[in-house]
């Protein structure tokens, strides 16, 4: 569509058309849980207009009683049937973004925190694709973790019981004008991987809402249970959501440079260099619950260890290796963010960390090609290696003292995250759990 006026006449034309009964405003909490109401047909043209009013007080990390009213007004682009409601009445979605009651942006918006970060580059013709592989578990149940299946890694057998909950979920996916990659079973039992075909970071944002809702709703059909908890069983791997993601100018990925001996150009570099420097900073934004840091174990292919190399699986910032042709290819991929966190959030600090980098000239160090899993605390030092934050509590101490995370969220946003992950924190410490019972109790 040439303008908004073509994207808004198709949205209606396709209600009329489908005899869509109800549309879903979707929008996220700072926390990134989605949230939703319906609208009729008939008010399709008030929220297009004005926005549909909501009490903002009611949503975590959003408005105060005394300031709580809010106007959601949907994002037409965003506007996509969802499939598994078609046997019973058609419903269709959109995201939306959060207004004050003057009609400016609201500053507690997470979506609006991520479009602030990408119209600073759009300014200057630059692009932020970003390609995330989330991986997830199937289970029984939301009430115990029992793995449906005790597959490996691209297992092709029997054993695979979420073959046909993956098959499921791409069509559905699909058909909602999502584009798919390739999907595998994982190397945990039950746990499973869909990559989605790298797009400009607020639509990928959107996409990655609308894909943990409908993983869960495939395996719901199933009856069984989807989670996107990080780390849900012991002695295996947590789950991840390695971020690929590179700088397009005019049309032209600026990350690659032919004469370089890594095909990286000096931006890249930088680039890199900026999400080494403050990737501790950015660390509880991308791995923001509790749970999160029982996946940064070694040995269990978490990358704790502040580092790059273009091979290595055991750094937090993997090179792909180029392939001549490919030029528009040329990426970095970030590994530690976990499939939990909030997209918006995730996608505008790793952005801010890059550019903070690109603008500081950071010089990148040599990669490390050799397994830091395998290194001693020495081995580490001598090579300048650091470890990522190891809890919460130390993550968000980290946070608190950044001042790139707090221009990037801006105040609002940054003080009701960190005021949130402190109550979790204190929450989850004052517990007492079955292990320090088992372990404790009889001998104490």
């Amino acid at each position: 569509m040439s303008n908004n006026k073509d994207v808004l006449d198709k949205v209606f034309g396709y209600v009329e058309e489908n005899k869509i009964q109800f549309i879903y405003l979707w929008f996220s909490d700072v926390l990134g849980r989605l949230k939703s109401f319906s609208i009729t047909p008939k008010e399709l043209d008030e929220a297009f207009n004005e926005g549909m009013g909501f009490d903002g007080s009611s949503i975590h990390g959003f408005a105060r009683i005394d300031e709580s009213d809010l106007i959601a007004k949907p994002d037409p682009k965003t506007f996509s049937l969802l499939p598994w409601q078609l046997k019973e009445h058609p419903v269709a979605k959109m995201f939306c973004d959060i207004l004050k009651p003057d009609g400016e942006p609201y500053e507690g918006d997470p979506r609006y925190a991520l479009k602030r970060c990408l119209n600073k580059i759009n300014e200057r013709n630059y692009t932020y694709n970003v390609g995330p592989e989330l991986e997830f578990f199937y289970f029984k149940n939301d009430k115990n973790p029992e793995p449906i299946d005790n597959g490996g890694y691209f297992d092709l057998t029997t054993l695979d019981a979420g073959s046909d909950l993956r098959r499921d979920t791409i069509l559905t996916l699909e058909a909602m004008g999502i584009e798919v990659e390739y999907s595998h079973h994982e190397g945990a039992p039950s746990q499973h991987e869909i990559d989605l075909r790298y797009r400009d970071a607020l639509t990928m944002a959107d996409i990655v809402m609308t894909y943990r809702v409908v993983v869960k709703e495939i395996a719901r059909q199933y009856g069984y249970y989807a989670t996107f908890m990080p780390k849900p069983l012991i002695g295996v791997n947590g789950s991840s959501m390695h971020v690929h993601q590179s700088l397009f100018k005019n049309g032209k990925n600026v990350f690659f440079d032919s004469n370089d001996v890594y095909h990286l150009s000096n931006t890249a570099k930088w680039y890199i260099a900026g999400l080494l420097k403050y990737a501790p900073e950015i660390t509880s934004i991308l791995n923001q619950w509790v749970n999160s840091y029982k996946r940064f174990v070694p040995g269990f292919e978490a990358p704790v260890y502040v580092s790059w190399a273009r091979r290595n699986q055991s750094t937090l910032i993997r090179v792909p290796i180029y392939k001549p042709g490919k030029e528009e290819s040329t990426r970095i991929e970030l590994r530690s963010p976990d499939p939990a966190c909030n997209p918006y959030l995730a996608f505008a600090v790793m952005l801010a960390a890059g550019l903070a980098g690109i603008k500081e000239k950071l010089e990148l160090p040599l990669p490390i090609e050799e397994d830091i899993y395998c290194m001693n605390k020495s081995d580490l030092s001598d090579k300048g290696i650091t470890v990522l934050p190891g809890s919460l509590i130390e993550a968000i101490t980290l946070t608190e003292k950044s001042r790139l995370v707090h221009d990037v969220l801006g105040d609002h946003i940054f003080n009701k995250f960190i005021r949130s992950k402190k109550v979790e924190w204190d929450n989850y410490r004052t517990q007492v759990t079955e292990w320090e019972l088992k372990k404790y109790l009889p001998i104490l």
